[in-house]
């Protein structure tokens, strides 16, 4: 009897038509997914189509019922039986929202779970444990302006105050156009929380009542392009016709939304994109979809929905007067990989994406045969009183992530260690501090 023609049995309300294949419920969809608009506008639905196609599932397509930024994702058995997958997209906190009533089984974000949400949702397991939490991409939050718009750079100070209302024309930034006009997502939107986050609240100000909100991502980008007087920000595969501006932060240097800054996390606006499965889910669907997510060719849809995959790449760095000459010496014999290591806040624990990225860049180095003396890491960390401490602290970083390579068979070249030289963001804030303790990977 070949997996294809097993008989259906039926087994806690799910039919199994294969052995290898995931059970089908007698009713109503495989799976339903709420939260984020950045996720479920496509890259969700594109992962689910992925997963269905895993499951050599037949005439798949989508569907759109009557309701705004809502999908289903039909497949087909070969036996002819439909399979739904519901994604409703009205931003992150609908999604913890809809764990909580059970009326989703796995939470889209595109920003980590807040500690409110954590408490409120205790009951289903710790969702910040490395099998719940899941980063499946990495986004950018692009600052766009018309295409008219001369301006090229701005700093997050200066953009704090313009989305305050502060700065109130495109003069007072060295620009041109009169009045400037403010575009933002909505207050439901993981997109406004990361902005809000990253740039509003750090400076203690809030959204102007001036801006314009959307709940849809690609109507505020085409709204912006349309305006000759207009700003807002973005994810990353929605700049569309828009102008995306280069931002920096603290003494950091200006930098494009680029796919390899983006991937390290160096972009300011850089954040990552989640799935969050409760870890007593009983829906094998949820925990499919979310290895699917972290698969190669999950990975690959990720870069083709125009996020940013965590696909590990070598990419050579030009040297340049602003780095220190032993990082220059680095950048001029051996390339980095698109990845950086971070720590758990308050600790010297990688956090949940550091222990998925250790698996790639170990897939990599084994793969291009770099287990002999052929990496290097070099760590950073945030401003000290006494810059040999803040040297240290960066060495030590580097270490914890050479004991974890070390013990997988690979034999470091040189750890080393460059203090608070080269922040990707400002120390004077708890998560500039954070992201600016990093480790990169370099091969030679």
């Amino acid at each position: 009897m070949t997996l294809r023609v097993l008989c259906v049995f039926l087994l806690s309300g799910w039919l199994s038509v294969s052995a290898a294949a995931l059970p089908i419920p007698e009713n109503g969809p495989a799976l339903r997914i709420q939260g984020s608009n950045t996720i479920g506008a496509e890259l969700g639905p594109a992962l689910v189509e992925g997963l269905l196609q895993e499951q050599g599932l037949l005439k798949i397509h989508r569907e759109t019922p009557d309701t705004a930024n809502e999908q289903r994702i039909v497949g087909q058995t070969a036996q002819g039986q439909r399979v739904i997958i519901e994604v409703a997209a009205h931003g992150s906190s609908t999604g913890f929202a809809a764990l909580k009533n059970a009326s989703a089984d796995l939470a889209a974000s595109s920003r980590e779970i807040k500690d409110s949400e954590l408490l409120a949702l205790q009951a289903l397991g710790d969702l910040k444990s490395p099998a719940a939490e899941q980063v499946i991409a990495i986004d950018g939050l692009a600052i766009i302006l018309n295409p008219a718009n001369p301006l090229e750079q701005l700093n997050t100070e200066q953009l704090a105050r313009i989305f305050a209302g502060e700065v109130k024309t495109w003069e007072e930034l060295g620009g041109r156009g009169g009045a400037i006009h403010l575009y933002a997502r909505d207050d439901q939107s993981g997109t406004f929380d990361t902005f809000k986050e990253l740039v509003l609240s750090r400076r203690g100000k809030s959204l102007s009542s001036a801006a314009k909100r959307f709940e849809s991502s690609e109507q505020l980008s085409d709204a912006v392009s349309a305006d000759a007087q207009g700003i807002g920000f973005i994810g990353l595969p929605y700049v569309r016709q828009a102008k995306a501006v280069a931002i920096a932060d603290g003494a950091s240097q200006a930098m494009l939304p680029l796919n390899s800054l983006i991937a390290t996390e160096d972009y300011p606006l850089s954040r990552r994109l989640f799935f969050y499965l409760p870890p007593d889910s009983r829906n094998p669907w949820a925990q499919a979809l979310a290895t699917f997510a972290q698969s190669p060719q999950g990975q690959a849809i990720v870069a083709t929905s125009g996020f940013v995959s965590q696909t590990v790449q070598a990419m050579s760095v030009a040297p340049n007067a602003l780095m220190p000459e032993g990082y220059q010496s680095l950048s001029r014999h051996a390339q980095r990989l698109t990845v950086n290591f971070r720590f758990a806040e308050g600790s010297a624990s990688l956090d949940n994406k550091a222990r998925q990225d250790l698996a790639r860049v170990l897939d990599y180095i084994k793969r291009n045969g770099k287990t002999e003396r052929a990496v290097t890491l070099v760590g950073f960390g945030d401003l000290k009183d006494d810059p040999a401490r803040a040297d240290l602290l960066s060495k030590l970083r580097a270490m914890a992530v050479r004991r974890e390579l070390v013990k997988n068979g690979v034999v470091m070249r040189e750890v080393r260690g460059f203090g608070a030289l080269m922040p990707v963001a400002t120390n004077s804030a708890d998560e500039g501090r954070i992201k600016n303790r990093r480790v990169e990977v370099w091969v030679y």
